[in-house]
């Protein structure tokens, strides 16, 4: 058996054909989807990068491994302590462990343990092909790496492959030669004028007049990446930017398919493609970034093609990136582990079954601090820091009404808000009854100054907000976060 693994950055799901997009960014993404399970339904536990990948590689929840943020305390795995063994756990029950289990050999194509010093993310991996550039590659300088070991090992039986790409990440970055496939074609319907006018009025880190985090900064390396968005043809930008990225980077995996079709190993190939996060793209007034547990952010795809189970169909039911975990050990007749956190959809795959959760639960506390509740139709978001974006506590979006989260209905249903936390309380029972630690590390990010990349900001933002005629904001910026004037 031979496994590929497309670990895309910062894809989010919408901006795909096969999940419905109007423009024709993925074709070779959409022929792998068409010939096999595409869900809908999928979420990071935990965003955005390092939490993610740290929840998928130990198969744990963010409070359970330690990993919720990008610095502090909360940016590191959790030593075993006393219990460790000679070996630590994560030799058995870390992603690629899986498969050394099951008698495969695991290679890896990544800089991703470099850039967040997320050396447990190479655990279980044989092979180890960092790029280079902690995750400023193109994919240019990616493919090169995966072809010259697909020409390698071709012949080899019993592999798993995994590759990660980054060209949806910003800065967008596609070369020049791409130019502008879709310059001609409509943008997203929903952020219209007076959408951009309200959220140009925004305060916040990523928002429309700071897309370079707290400025307005660009640089000539990046001319896709603009520093603000003051008019929809900036708006064009950025979301051209984006989605010559993903064209990109989908040009670049179809012609490692080119290159697996030639060797004739694509029939009887095993395909996943999925994220770490999505991106949001004006959610919450927020652009180009993955800052919030809310649907642009968490929500990912989830694509697995497997010759000879299920074929060209959906999936519509709850599931977190780490119910991969469980899910591949089952397809791979190997024991899960009791330390995962998943729950296997392996009959998913075999024979079309639904067998999704009731709700998820889901963390960001790398910008924000916030955890969400997605159950039905409805997103509940808590806030516990606001990463100075002035977010109410509470916020409530009907997703199948207003997917992009443009009208905040917790005032209006506090029954569905009480059933939500409800659900939130519920679940963080279980998660503090099945660790051995009592410390809930979203409060340990507060209580060392906020969300890494918030905290020590604001006096330099508030200024700046003087500067750009929004120091209406100022007043309660500095009441919420008293601490970063202490």
């Amino acid at each position: 058996m031979k496994i590929l693994m497309l670990d895309l950055d910062s894809l989010r799901p919408d901006h795909l054909g096969c999940y419905g997009y109007h423009r024709n960014t993925s074709p070779n993404i959409d022929k792998i989807a068409a010939e096999g399970i595409r869900f809908d339904n999928y979420y990071t536990s935990d965003a955005p990068c390092f939490p993610s990948r740290s929840a998928l590689m130990t198969g744990r929840f963010g409070i359970h491994n330690g990993v919720v943020g990008h610095g502090g305390t909360a940016a590191d795995v959790r030593y075993e302590g006393i219990d460790r063994d000679f070996h630590d756990k994560l030799t058995s029950e870390s992603f690629p462990a899986i498969f050394r289990r099951a008698g495969m050999r695991t290679a890896l194509v990544s800089p991703f343990g470099e850039r967040h010093s997320a050396w447990t993310f190479y655990a279980g991996f044989n092979e180890i092909y960092n790029t280079g550039k902690s995750g400023l590659e193109s994919a240019e300088e990616v493919t090169p790496v995966v072809m010259d070991w697909i020409e390698r090992n071709a012949d080899q039986d019993d592999w798993m492959l995994y590759v990660n790409y980054w060209d949806p990440h910003t800065p967008y970055r596609a070369p020049d030669a791409l130019g502008n496939p879709f310059q001609d074609e409509p943008l997203p319907e929903w952020i219209t004028e007076e959408v951009l006018e309200a959220h140009k009025k925004k305060v916040g880190p990523h928002g429309a007049s700071e897309i370079n985090m707290y400025n307005s900064d660009t640089s000539p390396n990046f001319p896709r990446h603009p520093g603000e968005i003051r008019s929809m043809e900036d708006l064009r930008t950025m979301v051209d930017g984006y989605d010559c990225g993903i064209r990109h980077m989908d040009d670049h995996i179809g012609s490692i398919f080119q290159l697996l079709e030639r060797k004739g190993l694509m029939d009887d190939l095993v395909v996943v493609i999925t994220a770490d996060h999505g991106e949001n793209m004006g959610e919450l007034g927020i652009y180009g970034e993955h800052a919030t547990a809310d649907q642009g952010t968490c929500r990912i795809p989830m694509i697995i093609r497997w010759p000879g189970k299920q074929r060209g169909i959906s999936d519509s039911q709850l599931h977190y990136h780490l119910d991969l975990l469980p899910t591949m050990a089952d397809l791979l007749n190997v024991k899960p582990a009791s330390s995962w956190d998943g729950i296997s959809y392996a009959s998913t795959v075999s024979s079309g079954d639904e067998n999704g959760r009731e709700y998820l639960v889901v963390s960001q506390c790398a910008h924000v601090c916030q955890r969400s509740v997605r159950f039905g139709d409805w997103l509940y978001i808590r806030t516990y820091h606001d990463g100075y974006h002035l977010f109410d506590k509470e916020m409530l979006f009907n997703l199948s009404e207003d997917v992009y989260e443009q009208n905040n209905l917790a005032k209006e249903r506090p029954d569905l808000c009480k059933e939500a936390v409800y659900l939130m309380n519920d679940w963080h029972d279980h998660m503090m009854m099945t660790m051995k630690h009592d410390v809930d590390p979203l409060w340990t990010v507060m209580k060392e100054g906020g969300p890494y990349h918030a905290k020590g900001h604001l006096p330099m933002y508030i200024e700046r907000l003087k500067q750009t005629g929004r120091g209406d904001a100022v007043e309660e910026l500095m009441r919420r976060h008293p601490r970063e004037f202490a």
